[in-house]
């Protein structure tokens, strides 16, 4: 089937008639016009993409969206998700959620998308705070957060996107930063090119209720060594002059200077398919010691659960025929209510 469109679309394709309701500043702003200027790239018609979002300020992006979409109930986007791409396999589906509605109320539809390995694209909009309902902890806080629901400090140990993903077996599982908007166009596209679940983490702010959480990683004077830029085959080098990396003293990482003592041939070489490599950068988060990654943690490929699907249909069609609705129902014992 050719889903081109006749002709080349543009990023005003993909943006609707509605206002845009979000606090001036917000990094949601960002995030919507990455996702417009890249799905024109993507060769498809606007009818072919569907956009699902849960509860939550992230979750008003299918209205600003001109595709198909669903503004669904908190936490059930990815259900919901998984009915539409279930129901028509052909469509590019993608959720978008914020770190409340996929990781706290909707946390067992998350797992479960991911553990399918449906070829679904969830976008999490990460700000660390429940923004809509005006400033409460979220299950990303980091420990002793002071919100208007915690105001001694959140004792909650917060949850960790990519390995909450890891451990689901999320077959692609990727971050980028707001503010980092060509970055995130990469991403976008990464998502879209793979087959499978795509998890992708966007270091978000909320300047309302969080403002400054990712300071450290978007300021000028200290990104440099905040921020761990992962590429595949690439020495894990940070710092204003890439002088410092990633070194495994037997299975524990360390940060090394390069220099007389260290060269750039004890530093890491990502790969993007060694989950132990993936699973040990998820750990850097909210660990002071070691930069933040951002980009590709972990890629690789296996069957979907939607092919899976269409080839047992298949195949249960060649083997015993196509089903009878009417005679289903007729089927086994019936009676007559007069």
């Amino acid at each position: 089937m050719n889903t081109s469109p006749a002709k080349p679309l543009t990023r005003a394709d993909f943006a609707s008639d509605q206002a845009v309701r979000w606090c001036p500043g917000c990094g949601d702003y960002a995030i919507l016009a990455q996702t417009q200027k890249v799905f024109p790239l993507l060769g498809l018609k606007r009818e072919d993409f569907v956009v699902v979002s849960g509860i939550g300020c992230s979750s008003r992006f299918p209205y600003y969206m001109e595709t198909y979409g669903f503004h669904s109930i908190h936490g059930r986007a990815a259900a919901i998700a998984t009915g539409v791409k279930l129901a028509n396999p052909d469509l590019s589906v993608w959720v978008i959620t914020g770190d409340g509605d996929a990781l706290s109320i909707g946390g067992n539809h998350t797992v479960h998308l991911l553990r399918r390995n449906l070829d679904i694209n969830m976008m999490l909009f990460n700000n660390r705070i429940y923004g809509l309902t005006k400033g409460q902890y979220s299950p990303t806080s980091e420990l002793g957060k002071i919100t208007k629901s915690s105001p001694y400090g959140s004792l909650d140990n917060p949850f960790n996107p990519p390995s909450f993903a890891l451990g689901a077996h999320a077959t692609f599982i990727a971050r980028t930063i707001d503010r980092e908007t060509h970055h995130m166009q990469d991403m976008l596209k990464r998502c879209y090119e793979h087959k499978g679940s795509s998890f992708l983490e966007i270091y978000q702010n909320c300047l309302i209720f969080n403002d400054g959480a990712y300071t450290p990683l978007t300021d000028r004077e200290t990104k440099s060594d905040r921020v761990l830029w992962l590429e595949h085959g690439k020495p894990m080098v940070f710092g204003k002059d890439n002088n410092k990396g990633i070194h495994l003293n037997g299975n524990v990482p360390e940060v090394i200077e390069l220099g007389s003592q260290w060269s750039i041939d004890d530093v890491v070489v990502h790969d993007e398919t060694d989950f132990i490599l993936a699973s040990m950068l998820s750990d850097f988060t909210y660990n002071d010691a070691f930069p933040d990654p951002i980009g590709v943690f972990y890629a690789i490929e296996k069957p979907t659960y939607d092919e899976l699907m269409m080839q047992q249909i298949d195949e249960v069609i060649r083997t015993e025929g196509r089903g009878d609705l009417k005679a289903l129902l007729n089927a086994g014992e019936t009676w007559l209510v007069e």
